[in-house]
């Protein structure tokens, strides 16, 4: 009867292990509201005052005096104080805790501690923010979503675009009504082209205008051509395009005025103009000069326009998307007079701490420092900013080339025709011959 029982006892713990490492690999967020968060919540509650004390996290405090018959006994030791914590809160993939900071402490011990905290509680992450004074917010990421980002869901908008996962497990959505312009910094191979054809791909099947500018002679955007509703490869061709997108612009204010509104989302639907996206590969080149008055000149000249439609595009449908190895101060103060108006930023793995810095550091000291530690194994890993102001880690979706052309060009017959633009290009290629 004994061994019957044990043999039992082995087959219900053998059925018990294959679920549960079924449900972690097929259902991993299960696996963890079920087994990962009563596990690491243990862990933080039982580990929290020896974990505090190792990282000079406590306080110390004299033992309280007593009496002894008519004498006064004052005891000498000292008792360490641990800060007081919340119970862990479960979220998706982790759980957060709220730390009440002794007097006298700021969250920066914290952040030198954060590495010890995901030592002792066997976790992929912890984030340290502080939500209000005197309160430290831990953030724990149990394992790291980016592995193997699944491939999220978020709702159909206008102008908004699904380009992968974040670090939560939550949708990376490029929203531009919400967050109209863009700042993508990354080095070679770094995911940078992977996440402009992602862009590309989402907002093909929308009705907006797609003007490219690629002045390394259309090599990356090119593919898309078929989908864009003009494509500048040379310098010479952006100014023409740009000029000719600042006319329109104009042409759109005028509209908004006369019907006595802000914008054209105000505007009676016959009557709006179509939404434009400039996506610019390499904006380096458009600011570097060779010392020549021409050079310098047309530097000059883009710097301007685009300087422009940062300014004043987002209430007329105008949008721009700026890529590029390389965005520095050295390139000039119209790179970082553009960069102001960029709100929505994006970092991949940069090969200067300057590009990083140029990108983030206006924003979140904290963020250069994650995006300066992405490997080169990370690839289409970025730090990405939100709505909120706040700033998180990301992975875009992998599309391949043939994929992304695939879709453009199924969508060709839908491409939005700008005249100007290609006046602009017809007049430029004239003047050529």
């Amino acid at each position: 009867m004994g061994s019957l029982l044990f043999a039992l006892a082995l087959a219900v713990l053998a059925w018990v292990l294959v679920v549960g490492d079924l449900v972690r690999r097929h259902r991993p967020v299960w696996h963890w509201y079920l087994v990962g968060y009563p596990a690491a919540a243990c862990r933080v509650v039982f580990t929290w005052r020896r974990v505090a004390l190792l990282n000079d996290l406590t306080v110390s405090r004299h033992s309280p005096r007593g009496l002894l018959g008519d004498l006064v006994v004052k005891g000498d030791s000292l008792r360490p104080v641990a800060p007081r914590i919340s119970f862990p809160r479960v979220t998706r993939m982790g759980l957060t805790v709220v730390v009440r900071l002794h007097a006298g402490q700021t969250p920066a011990t914290y952040l030198k501690a954060a590495d010890a905290f995901v030592h002792a509680w066997k976790v992929h992450a912890v984030r340290v923010t502080s939500p209000a004074r005197g309160l430290v917010l831990l953030t724990v990421t149990a394992t790291d979503p980016l592995e193997r980002p699944g491939l999220a869901t978020a709702p159909a908008e206008l102008l908004s675009a699904l380009i992968g996962v974040l670090e939560s497990g939550g949708a990376w959505v490029m929203n531009l009504r919400l967050v109209p312009h863009w700042l993508i910094a990354g080095a070679t191979r770094s995911g940078k082209s992977t996440l402009l054809a992602r862009l590309i791909t989402q907002l093909a099947g929308q009705p907006v205008a797609l003007v490219g500018i690629d002045c390394k002679g259309g090599m990356e955007l090119g593919l898309f051509a078929g989908r864009l509703s003009a494509l500048a490869t040379c310098r010479r061709e952006a100014i023409a395009v740009l000029s000719a997108l600042v006319v329109d612009m104009q042409d759109r204010m005028n509209a908004c005025r006369s019907a006595g509104v802000r914008s054209i989302w105000e505007l009676p639907k016959q009557l709006r103009p179509v939404p434009v996206v400039v996506i610019i590969d390499e904006i380096a080149e458009l600011y570097l000069s060779d010392g020549t008055r021409d050079s310098k000149a047309e530097a000059e000249q883009c710097s301007t326009l685009l300087l422009r439609l940062a300014q004043l595009g987002a209430a007329l449908g105008m949008h721009l998307v700026v890529a590029g190895q390389r965005v520095g101060s050295d390139l000039g103060p119209g790179v970082t007079a553009l960069r102001a108006q960029l709100s929505g930023r994006i970092c991949h793995r940069v090969n200067d701490p300057s590009t990083a810095e140029m990108t983030l550091g206006d924003l979140n000291k904290d963020a250069v420092v994650v995006a300066q530690s992405i490997t080169a194994e990370e690839r289409g890993v970025a730090v990405c900013t939100g709505p909120d102001g706040g700033w998180s880690r990301a992975r875009s979706h992998l599309t391949p080339t043939e994929e992304a052309v695939a879709i453009t060009k199924k969508y060709a017959a839908i491409t939005p025709e700008l005249p100007s633009l290609n006046r602009a290009l017809a007049a430029l290629e004239g003047e050529a011959k």
